[in-house]
């Protein structure tokens, strides 16, 4: 099946999914859909048992699918592009001291924590895997993702100070996530040179590389937006941005991640308010939140599918249940440790800390992280509790974060 056929495919099914979530189980789109993708997922296993020639084609066509590819070279930066498009920088601002930390600092104690949490865990149980292919883990599962949530505590009545903090930090640190990740990654490979002046250049390369790679090519659309006012071509010119500035980005080796959310609030921000007639800005809007929906909702049902083709151990599931309550903890104490610096400057207390908690959810990218992953480096191992992780994260902490915010608060 070509791409053009596979495509149309997924489409039909996030569509056809879509509509059952919103007719009937009317739950939140990204969790409606990677609930029904799961059920589906679940009735051609069933049915496999019958029909092994249907299920063994459908697995074949998922195998086909580069998840990891799709997700980390193609729909990555549309999706973060299209939410920095949407977040005011004078919120951002507001809220700059607390975003940088937990971007930042809570991914790198995350991903430390974790790492080493799970190489115990694993290797107690009799799951030999290598410390520096725990880190791995430890990195790819660290960054949050806003999309199923936001809608939720919006109509929880939480703060825009939260909200703030909640989007700033998960568009941030999926960058951050991602450079940490390429850093272990070349740290695991076999005969590698390690020192801490090459990996210190290696961070700085593509995390600072990918800002300022960001700041120029959103400037550079800025300056071309302002010089025109025709809808059509200024919304041609942010689709510019995405293709041409993440392309530019791999051939670069910086963080392609990075320069979409700095491109994306600096069009958000100065090219809308300065460069923009409201005509255009409205169709900017519509075209950046129809990209996202869309997007999203072939990523959440690629989700529940994948369930297709991950080799299930029973005893790496059972370390996965206790890795993921493990996740829980460290995401509480990589939060609250940053959030002592912040304290000094603006009132944050247990309830609010509770909430990022609860509310920081894991996504697509994490998956797509974990099965990049070389197989000779334990990968069945780590994409099977990353999975676990996600789904429990999207359905059950995704499904209860709106009444246990409203609770919480009361």
């Amino acid at each position: 099946m070509d791409l053009f056929h596979l495509f149309s495919v997924l489409i039909v099914l996030s569509a056809l999914f879509s509509f059952i979530n919103f007719r009937y189980l009317k739950l939140p789109n990204a969790i409606g859909l990677m609930l029904v993708s799961l059920l589906f997922s679940f009735v051609i296993l069933i049915a496999g048992n019958y029909f092994p020639v249907f299920k063994n084609d459908i697995v074949e066509r998922m195998n086909s699918i580069n998840f990891s590819e799709l997700v980390l070279e193609g729909m990555l930066s549309f999706l973060l592009f299209a939410g920095a498009i949407h977040i005011k920088i004078e919120d951002l601002r507001n809220e700059k001291l607390t975003v940088l930390l937990f971007s930042t600092i809570s991914v790198l104690i995350s991903t430390m924590v974790i790492g080493i949490s799970a190489y115990y865990v694993l290797n107690l149980m009799g799951i030999e895997v290598t410390l520096v292919h725990s880190m791995l883990f430890g990195s790819l599962i660290s960054p949050t993702d806003p999309i199923a949530v936001l809608s939720i505590l919006k109509s929880a009545g939480v703060s825009k100070s939260l909200e703030t903090k909640i989007a700033g930090e998960s568009l941030f640190n999926d960058g951050v996530a991602v450079v940490i990740f390429l850093t272990i990654l070349n740290i695991a490979k076999p005969g590698a040179t390690v020192t801490f002046e090459s990996v210190a250049q290696l961070f700085v390369h593509e995390a600072i590389g990918g800002l300022i790679l960001g700041a120029i090519i959103g400037y550079a659309g800025y300056k071309l937006i302002a010089s025109i006012d025709n809808y059509q071509v200024e919304v041609l010119l942010t689709l510019a941005i995405v293709m041409g500035g993440y392309t530019l980005a791999h051939f670069t080796h910086v963080s392609g991640p990075l320069a979409m959310v700095v491109a994306g609030l600096i069009t958000g921000n100065k090219s809308k308010k300065k460069g923009m007639s409201d005509t255009t800005a409205e169709y900017v809007d519509k075209f950046w939140e129809l990209i996202d929906a869309i997007l999203n909702a072939v990523l959440f049902v690629l989700i529940g599918l994948e369930l297709l083709v991950i080799q299930i151990n029973k005893l790496v599931l059972i370390a996965a249940l206790f890795i993921l309550v493990i996740t829980l903890i460290t995401r509480y104490i990589s939060v609250y440790i940053p959030s002592i610096a912040v304290r000094f400057k603006e009132k944050m207390d247990n309830n609010t800390l509770m909430i990022l908690t609860w509310g920081g959810l894991r996504g697509g990218i994490s998956i797509a992280l974990a099965l990049s992953i070389a197989p000779e480096y334990d990968k069945d191992v780590w994409v099977t509790i990353t999975y676990v992780i996600v789904c429990f994260s999207i359905l059950i902490q995704g499904t209860t974060i709106g009444s246990f915010a409203k609770k919480i608060q009361n």
